[in-house]
């Protein structure tokens, strides 16, 4: 999304007045970050947002939120349709710990591959799942796959009361030790790029059952490099300007 900035926003904005008619009935007002590509937490504080998504297993989630648990440390969890209706427990033990579960659509596909109509879907899907598995109303919050972000796709998002919500950093600890990833990389990772508002990108499972979580391993050693440089670990719930937040 290489367009001018100002001129990408009002059309973004327009797309949203249009689609807000098809949204969901419980959908918000237009909030501060409708029309943005949020990568980062607008802020000058030493703050970070720790964020998992799930789309495979949930080999690595009872760690994570031990882990999280013991340094009162909040998360947000992007999860998908799929794994929503796969793993119902798991997002009532996210829920419990009181964190916040994202859209991460229901399928996980290329939005940039498909219509504005299948964007809808896949955010619908998703958004009756998670209310399904968690028992719960999600965060407003749509994250999406691949990170491939589309103009119609934030449109859509907004005009359901969504932020969009990507990263600034992703560990590549779902790449695995197959793939050359260890928890000394991951860590570094984040210390190599961290900032003021940063979001840290992290999953929750592995793509081959029974693989090493790298992001659960790592979790204790990216808390303390927050800690240790000052860094207070948000909630982005509360972090990010929006309807209700």
């Amino acid at each position: 999304m290489h367009s001018n900035p100002l001129t990408r926003r009002a059309a973004l904005l327009g797309l949203t007045a249009l689609l807000a008619s098809t949204a969901a009935p419980s959908a918000a007002a237009a909030g501060e970050l409708d029309g943005e590509e949020v990568r980062r937490i607008p802020t000058d504080r030493r703050v970070a947002a720790l964020t998992f998504n799930a789309a495979w297993n949930e080999d690595g989630l009872a760690d994570v939120l031990a882990t999280l648990r013991g340094h009162r440390a909040p998360a947000t969890f992007f999860v998908t349709g799929e794994f929503a209706e796969a793993h119902p427990q798991a997002l009532r033990d996210i829920t419990a710990a009181g964190h916040g579960i994202g859209n991460h659509s229901h399928t996980h596909p290329h939005f940039r591959d498909i219509t504005l109509r299948e964007a809808e879907q896949e955010m619908d899907r998703a958004d009756r799942a998670i209310r399904t598995g968690s028992g719960a109303a999600p965060a407003p919050f749509f994250r999406f796959p691949y990170s491939e972000v589309t103009e119609q796709g934030i449109a859509a998002a907004n005009a359901r009361g969504w932020t969009n919500v990507e990263f600034t950093l992703d560990t590549k600890g779902y790449l695995g030790t197959e793939g050359g990833m260890t928890v000394k990389e991951a860590v570094s990772r984040v210390a190599d790029t961290l900032t003021p508002g940063q979001i840290v990108q992290m999953h929750v499972g592995t793509q081959n059952t029974g693989a090493d979580v790298i992001d659960a391993l790592a979790l204790p050693d990216i808390i303390a490099l927050l800690h240790s440089e000052g860094y207070e670990i948000t909630d982005l719930r509360t972090a990010l300007p929006g309807p209700g937040r």
